[in-house]
């Protein structure tokens, strides 16, 4: 049985297009998610980040304009962080590669290699 891989990515995000790519080239299968479109709930969103083995905090996109209006910051409960995801998707950074019960921020992409 093959494996399921999603991507959770930004389509115009050059490295979740570089990510695609590497995937292409190396003849993987797998499902983009674009979580602008199909938004995640903070149930959902904190799974994954567990699967990362990553605190919230650590997948967040600091230089982004909208991390000033989620109002959060390193003192910031895992929550809270969460729910400034979900309002701000921008915030988190990308791509994060999902396979079964792992799942890993693929900066640089090649470490999504590592979990299939």
């Amino acid at each position: 049985m093959a494996i399921k891989i999603t991507v959770y990515e930004k389509p115009t995000c050059t490295t979740c297009r570089n990510l695609n790519k590497l995937f292409e080239s190396k003849g993987i299968d797998w499902k983009k998610v674009n979580y602008f479109i199909e938004p995640f709930a903070e149930a959902e969103l904190t799974k994954l980040l567990k699967k990362t083995g990553m605190k919230p905090f650590d997948v967040l996109r600091r230089a982004e304009p909208d991390f000033k209006l989620a109002g959060i910051d390193k003192d910031s409960s895992d929550k809270e962080v969460i729910a400034a995801m979900v309002k701000y998707p921008s915030i988190l950074q990308r791509p994060i590669v999902e396979v079964g019960d792992k799942a890993v921020l693929a900066r640089p992409i090649e470490k999504a290699l590592e979990i299939l």
